[in-house]
């Protein structure tokens, strides 16, 4: 497993309640891009629509030596998932308020795989506790390190 990219805001504005990894679907170029660490998750999220699981704002970067007909960067991409897991996702986001955001994209092998996690919102109190915590953990640390 190779990751691609990592998606460091998410867990720091959310609490992940649980994870799911899921296949997505790309273009040819897209995954040659990805290969070169082209991509990033930085604002993207999931939308259920139609009884799909769409990504978006998901950020691929052009591959170089494509001669094929260029595409959006930031263009909706289709997750595929079951529609036992999709059905379930999107329960429990119309009933508890909460949002899926993609955590990490890597390779599977010769496949693409993304993480996505159901998430909650973090207040801005939960933010400072957690750093807060760090912080005791470090310094105990360093503490235990100079005993």
């Amino acid at each position: 497993m190779r990751i691609i990219a990592n998606n460091k805001q998410a867990r720091h504005n959310y609490f992940v309640l649980s994870s799911i990894e899921a296949g997505i679907v790309l273009e040819g170029s897209e995954v040659k891009s990805m290969r070169l660490g082209h991509c990033s998750l930085k604002d993207s999220f999931v939308l259920i629509k139609n009884s799909q699981a769409i990504i978006k704002n998901m950020h691929i970067g052009a591959y170089e030596k494509s001669t094929a007909y260029s595409l959006d960067e930031k263009r909706d991409r289709v997750l595929l998932l079951n529609k036992a897991e999709i059905r379930k996702l999107y329960s429990q986001v119309q009933a508890k308020g909460l949002t899926i955001i993609p955590l990490s994209v890597y390779f599977k092998g010769q496949y693409v795989k993304v993480e996505i996690g159901l998430c909650k919102g973090k207040h801005t109190y939960d933010k400072k506790n957690v750093l807060k915590e760090k912080d005791i953990a470090l310094d105990t640390v360093r503490q235990l390190k100079n005993y």
